[in-house]
């Protein structure tokens, strides 16, 4: 019995003893990425079940948690299928998470790292990379065009051209106006060279809180870009994209033909003083289009090949960009070449490194500069080429000097060609320690050529276009700037309850930009090139580009920033951050900015009280407010300019003399950086079961310390320019841009085979100048119009930044009685005007019309800015169709009065214009640049609002039991129209004109739009 005891006894001990060794604890690590992406994730819960032991995700999506060997992780993340995973003994696990993700529960790139969209304060948008390269754009951002709500994109025609970007409104008159670009953590002024296809996704900070940890760069908003990365474990992976299209203007200003030109003409001459007009039979000429001549139908063609994969520690990308842009012009081209290498390496399970190098090359063949307003200008009358093969001159049919232009010849006789190189990238390090700490470094750089090489050469081809003696010009600039950063992140959770992320960081930056211009005349052209050492009078130049403009020869910026960003049952958030920087632009006092913001949020979803509710699936208020600068204005303002020129001489005793010197400007004692202070309030939102998502914001950001002009007397003697003439550049204005955002997204599956999404947003803005300390001082510019202090646009206390101004027109003088009777105390207000002259408004009832009498005509900033954006798919096939406009916004069509003598006229002039009394009461006569008919003035400003189908897409996917006989993982085929339906009630070619602050909207001499229709294939190996 004793013995049956023991043995009993002896087996309950060792499977006691087996049990206990089998659940021995062991530490299990690994890394949590999304299954679709391949993304890390940060933040995922990882748990111990009916235990208390738990930990989270780090920034790069890592994990350690101790758990028995027999036991099991429950792996849990908003917006994705819960897992529960055995150990099995293992101690490495990676698990990847199918997503259920909603638009709050997405990862959004933020200023150094990444957050779920639930748990950022700030307001934050992103555009995921696949939407981007739909869309058959030169520059990443032209994509962006309607698809994020206060983003105002102006594209130009012209080939490889960077478009405008404002975010929320204007906020500086003289600075840069240009967000700051990060792109895999280097700092970039414009993406240029950045392949749309590579990038992954893109995310706009659009408040101060957000923007502030980039200090006095983020004035104007921040575009974060990450780029494109292999997958760990991946097999490798070739994918090539291309298409190949063709660019056609649209809604061509029709122009005056020759019978209605000539007709034009003789009433011009007779409105003049004339007896009769100078064409005896103006239906004895022939036509020129020289639309149909200088424009035409343009090729583009882009082609992209990507390769991709990993291994267990190790990911690369390395992808090949080719694109071809063909201008609408004849002669005008680009051509872009890019490349770039993505590759890292986790060395060991606490260190990981990698790179990005990106080299870009392009070359075009420009335009010369006045082109436009040649065409819209020359006179039909005048045949390109004469029947002996010689070029048709204007200056053999009677037109006055303004006119004696072929723009064939100068097209022909000008050659311009402009090269750039430019390789970017980084290198940067993760270090792992003490469990929650990371340290960050990463060293990248700008390295940048450009050429433009310039040759005039001997010519005459008609009277007035000739050339007797070559020239030729050779501009070199040269590009090397720098960036280092290191950051050290403390992340932790505690209790489960409270999650706690602390970075600080240090930062150098060193901008260097040089520039040398040289020139020689009498260069012969040999067919194989120019040598400038065999022309004469060679001139070599180095010039500053930044003296007095923006940007300087040379600057550094050194950098302090740290960050709090703490969430409480991830209900409650908060995130504190605060940047210092010093620029050597600036001096004194004034060389350091600080940069505080604060946001803070609350997801109301999460709260026991709305646990019963079915509506919101996540509901979530937040506010936030922050300071930020912007760096990038004109440089060295508060220096004084010596002067030294052959006009100045110093007469000393005894009739001595040198060269003598004067001071020509008067400056502030101090000049610093804008700052703005920005306060965001928004409203985020899931609802019927995470079909639609609204987002809401109020925002008011406000520019202070504004570079402003103050008036001084006019008789110091100054040059004109900043701080010149009669004024005086300084900081002292506070300029406000408020308004509403709204964002609204439907996603929806019908059956098994049909799925949608709708998306829409609009923004709502206020520009206005709040104060300057000088008073009601106006900041005025003529820009495209004719005659002597004709400005067309105002900057002034309490309106929009440079609004038009000008005078009233209230109809036309029919007869000379109307003339004689537009009178006060019967004397006549515009005694000089003529029947078919425009009648202006006597504003200020003085019995004459003068500069007094002028008022605010319209404004340049959009009221509104929208878009809407559909995506639908149907077994193998898929439509996008996207829409988008701006609305409250006006133009100034300069093009229509730019004009000296006989210029030709658009045949709407012709068809509407005054010809005798009664013909017309909006249009004025043939005499539109005499008399006051130039003065800036209401007839010119139109209404720039706009609707246009801006993306139009259709594909087709082959199914995989296709084209997986032919090794192939993936093909689509589509065809796509851009920018094809507009819908505009303008006169000019196309309402999308940008412009510097102060002179923005004015159309004068713009690079038409186009429409782009191309066929395309993705396909994957």
């Amino acid at each position: 019995m004793k013995r049956i005891i023991t043995i009993s006894l002896c087996g309950v001990l060792s499977l006691f003893l087996v049990n206990r060794a089998m659940a021995q604890n062991v530490t299990v690590k690994g890394t949590v990425t999304d299954a679709t992406t391949g993304e890390t994730l940060i933040g995922v819960s990882i748990a111990v079940p009916s235990t208390q032991t738990g930990a989270q995700t780090g920034p790069d999506g890592s994990y350690t948690i101790s758990a028995p060997s027999n036991g099991q992780l429950q792996v849990s993340y908003i917006g994705y299928a819960t897992q529960t995973i055995a150990i099995n003994g293992r101690t490495t696990i990676d698990i990847k998470l199918a997503s259920q993700a909603t638009e709050l529960q997405q990862v959004v790139v933020v200023g150094y790292g990444t957050q779920r969209k639930l748990d950022v304060t700030g307001s934050v948008n992103q555009v995921k990379g696949e939407d981007i390269s739909k869309q058959p754009s030169v520059n990443p951002i032209s994509a962006l065009q309607g698809r994020v709500p206060g983003v105002q994109i102006t594209n130009s025609g012209a080939p490889g051209a960077s478009p405008q970007i404002r975010i929320r409104g204007t906020g500086t008159v003289y600075g840069s106006v240009n967000p700051l670009y990060v792109v895999d953590g280097v700092w970039y002024d414009d993406i240029s060279f950045l392949n749309p296809n590579d990038i992954e996704n893109l995310s706009v900070l659009k408040d101060a809180s957000s923007q502030a940890i980039y200090g006095i760069r983020a004035a104007n908003g921040v575009v974060l870009i990450t780029t494109k990365k292999g997958s760990k474990n991946a097999k490798t992976s070739v994918t090539y994209d291309g298409i190949v299209g063709n660019q056609v203007i649209t809604n061509e200003v029709k122009l005056a033909n020759g019978p209605q030109y000539a007709t034009l003409v003789n009433e011009l001459d007779i409105q003049g003083g004339a007896a009769q007009g100078r064409y005896a039979d103006p239906n004895s000429f022939g036509s020129t289009d020289w639309n149909r001549q200088i424009f035409r139908n343009a090729l583009i063609t882009n082609h992209n090949l990507s390769v991709n994969g990993g291994g267990e520690k190790y990911t690369y990308n390395v992808s090949f960009g080719y694109l071809k842009q063909n201008g609408t012009v004849e002669g005008n081209s680009f051509d872009r070449y890019t490349l770039r290498v993505k590759n890292d390496f986790d060395l060991t399970n606490f260190l990981k490194v990698g790179y990005t190098l990106t080299g870009s090359m392009n070359n075009s063949n420009d335009l010369p500069g006045e082109i436009f307003h040649q065409v819209y200008s020359a006179v039909p009358i005048a045949p390109v080429y004469y029947s002996d093969g010689t070029y048709g001159d204007p200056n053999d049919f009677n037109v006055t000097s303004s006119a004696l232009f072929n723009p064939q010849v100068t097209l022909d006789f000008f050659n311009q060609k402009s090269r750039n190189y430019r390789g970017t990238g980084n290198v940067y390090a993760d270090l792992k320690f003490a469990k929650h700490f990371t340290f960050h470094t990463s060293i990248g750089g700008d390295y940048g050529d450009n050429h433009v090489t310039n040759y005039a050469p001997v010519y005459a081809a008609t009277f007035s276009q000739r050339n007797s003696i070559s020239r030729l010009t050779l501009t070199d600039g040269r590009t090397r700037n720098w960036i280092w950063e290191n950051t050290l992140t403390y992340q932790n959770t505690f209790d489960n309850d409270h999650s706690l992320t602390i970075l600080v960081g240090q930062g150098a930056q060193s901008y260097r930009f040089n520039q040398t211009i040289t020139s020689a005349e009498n260069v012969p052209d040999n067919g194989n090139g120019y040598y400038i050492t065999r022309g004469t009078n060679i001139k070599v130049q180095d010039i500053d580009p930044g003296f007095p403009s923006a940007y300087p020869l040379y600057n550094t910026v050194s950098s302090y920033f740290g960050r709090i960003n703490y969430s409480f049952k991830g209900k409650y958030l908060l995130n504190a951050t605060l940047r210092a920087d010093g620029s050597s632009k600036y001096s004194g006092d004034d060389r350091w900015g600080y940069f505080p913001s604060i946001g803070a949020g609350w997801v109301i979803s999460e709260e026991g009280f709305m646990k019963d509710q079915s509506l919101f699936n996540t509901l979530k208020l937040r506010g936030s407010w922050g300071k930020i600068g912007n760096m990038s204005v004109p440089a060295n303002i508060a220096t004084r300019i010596v002067t030294q020129n052959d006009g100045s001489m110093y007469v000393g005793p005894g009739g001595f003399t040198s060269p003598g010197a004067s001071i020509t400007t008067i400056v502030p004692p101090v000049v610093a950086w804008e700052k703005s202070a920005g306060t965001d309030i928004g409203l985020e939102m899931s609802l019927l079961n995470n079909r639609l998502y609204a987002e809401v914001d109020y925002y008011d950001r406000r520019t202070e310390r504004a570079i402003f002009d103050a008036p001084i007397r006019g008789d110091f003697g100054l040059q004109s320019g900043t701080s010149g003439g009669t004024s005086i550049t300084s900081n002292q204005a506070t300029i406000q841009n408020k308004g509403f955002e709204f964002l609204v997204n439907w996603k929806d599956k019908v059956g098994e085979d049909f799925s949608y999404s709708l998306s829409a947003n609009l923004g709502i803005n206020d520009n206005k100048v709040l104060t300057v300390e000088s008073g009601a001082t106006a900041i005025d510019k003529a820009v495209g119009t004719v005659g002597s202090a004709n400005n067309n646009t105002r900057t002034v206390l309490g309106a929009p930044i440079g609004q038009f101004y000008g005078l009233k027109v209230v109809g036309i003088f029919q007869t000379p009685e109307e003339v004689t009777g537009y009178a006060k105390n019967n004397t006549p207000i515009m005694p000089s005007a003529r029947p078919g002259d425009f009648k202006y408004e006597d504003v200020n009832n003085d019995g004459k019309i003068d500069d007094k009498d002028r008022v605010v005509l319209g404004n340049p900033n959009p009221k509104f800015v929208y878009g809407f954006n559909t995506n639908f798919t149907y077994k193998q096939f898929d439509l996008t169709i996207d829409l988008q406009g701006v609305a409250g916004v006006d133009l100034y069509n300069a093009n229509i009065g730019a004009r000296f003598g006989t210029e030709n006229f658009t045949q709407d002039f012709f068809e509407n214009r005054w010809h005798g009394p009664g013909t017309s009461n909006t249009y004025p006569s043939t005499y539109i640049a005499g008399g006051q008919n130039n003065r800036s003035n209401s007839f010119y400003v139109e209404d720039g609002s706009y609707v246009r189908i801006r993306n139009l897409q259709l594909g087709y996917t082959l199914p995989s039991s296709l084209i997986g006989k032919w090794k192939l993982s993936r093909v689509r085929v589509f065809a796509n129209a851009q920018n094809a339906f507009n819908f505009f009630s303008y006169r000019g070619f196309s309402p999308e004109v940008g412009g510097e602050p102060t002179v923005a909207g004015v159309d004068n001499n713009v690079y038409p739009l186009f429409a782009t229709y191309n066929f395309g294939v993705n396909v994957g190996f």
